[in-house]
């Protein structure tokens, strides 16, 4: 604005109406006028280029506004820094109510967004109290709850009960894909919730005050260490064992499964032990080693429980519910379908099952390993077709071409029909 002004003020000095202020890397501002209006200009301008056509000049005004223009660039930073400067001395200076107020919003940020949590999940206050009591009606697990509330589809999460009191054990059986490892996790996360002064996901709940939490679930190797997945595993147990105490709350999530079946069950067997007889903590225990649901028998303060499931049209339906009781069978075969493995070779694993449910060792064995190699038996027993489904059938003698767009539609529906029957 100041050059423009400038060249504005010349101009009407100087009656020269095309009297530019123009800039250039070499020699800075200068005045432009054409050769014929040089003679216009009073002597208080000064020539320094002529040019075809034009000539170029400068006046102490303009170079003293070409210094405060190129000087002002240094001297707004320092301005800066020393503007930057006292406001570090400002907040040095109260760096203690500074500290205490950041500290004061994050427990109101904290309270305002667990208590607005609380409100639209439908949360519940928790009673913390003494005892050594965990009594959850209808808990949840927070994250997966919501997970399936923004995904939106309609599936509501299974909410279940838990209560360590005289049966401060529970031995959590069933197949993968049940539920057991959600079912732990979830009672921890509402221990740490209720200790922190949240609200829960749950019905109703009483907790006595957990000391420390202890969880030995999932499986990862540490390489770095050279230590193996079974080998972390173990560490990890170890921790528990040595440090666990009766205000102690403890999940463990199948011990024993990274080595081989007797030895994991024989540490399975101990840990359990252990935990009944020495630690005497409340312990959620989910395990595949059906063996231990013995140990109900012998350590009274151990209940075995179970992840309800149902056969329906030859399928398993996970019901994601734990009760009293044992699992009879892991569906391991089953899952295996879901998860796509050919079926060659689920049909395999099935007749392998078989034999080995019905205990039969030496020639039965050694039949299953003549019909070795998998995949050159799997050849052989070329699997029959699938029967045609009702819908198939309509679909093979449907002529799409030949539709109307109204037996197109009653078309879908009988499809519909067919399908969900």
């Amino acid at each position: 604005r100041m050059i423009a002004a400038l060249q504005a003020r010349y101009a009407g000095e100087t009656a020269i109406g095309a009297l530019k202020i123009r800039h250039n890397n070499v020699i800075g501002y200068y005045i432009e006028v054409s050769a014929n209006n040089a003679g216009k200009l009073g002597p208080g301008f000064i020539h320094r280029q002529t040019m075809a056509g034009a000539q170029r000049y400068t006046t102490a005004e303009l170079t003293d506004l070409e210094t405060k223009i190129a000087s002002a660039a240094e001297r707004a930073l320092a301005l800066e820094l020393r503007l930057y400067e006292d406001l570090v001395g400002e907040v040095m200076a109260r760096r203690a109510e500074i500290a205490a107020a950041a500290a004061a919003l994050a427990i109101l940020d904290l309270a305002a967004a667990l208590a607005e949590l609380a409100s639209e999940a439908l949360w519940v206050r928790p009673v913390v109290d003494e005892t050594t009591a965990f009594e959850i009606a209808g808990g949840r697990h927070p994250t997966v709850e919501a997970a399936l509330t923004a995904a939106g589809n309609g599936g509501a999460f299974v909410a279940n009960d838990c209560v360590l009191a005289e049966d401060r054990i529970w031995l959590v059986t069933g197949p993968n894909m049940a539920g057991k490892s959600t079912f732990l996790r979830q009672n921890a996360l509402i221990a740490i919730l209720a200790q922190m002064g949240s609200y829960i996901p749950a019905r109703s709940a009483r907790i006595g005050i957990v000391d420390r939490l202890f969880s030995r679930v999932g499986a990862a190797d540490d390489l770095a260490r050279g230590r193996s997945t079974f080998m972390v595993e173990m560490v990890e147990t170890a921790a528990i064992l040595n440090q666990a105490g009766p205000r102690s709350f403890v999940i463990l999530d199948e011990i024993g499964r990274g080595t081989a079946t007797f030895d994991g069950l024989s540490i399975a067997w101990a840990t359990l032990e252990h935990l009944h007889e020495v630690n005497r903590c409340r312990t959620l225990f989910a395990t595949h080693y059906h063996e231990l649901t013995a140990l109900a028998a012998k350590l009274p303060a151990l209940a075995c429980h179970t992840m309800r499931v149902k056969e329906w049209k030859s399928d398993v339906v996970f019901l994601h519910e734990v009760g009293p009781g044992t699992a009879d069978r892991s569906y391991g075969i089953h899952v295996a379908k879901l998860a796509g493995l050919p079926k060659a070779v689920t049909a395999r694993a099935e007749e392998v099952l078989a034999v080995l449910e019905k205990g039969e060792q030496g020639g039965a064995l050694a039949r299953l390993a003549d019909d070795l190699p998998l995949f050159s038996a799997a050849r052989r027993r070329a699997e029959p077709p699938s029967p045609e489904s009702a819908a198939e059938a309509l679909l093979r003698q449907t002529r799409p071409d030949e539709l109307t767009p109204r037996e197109a539609l009653d078309l879908i529906y009988r499809l519909k029909a067919l399908v969900s029957e």
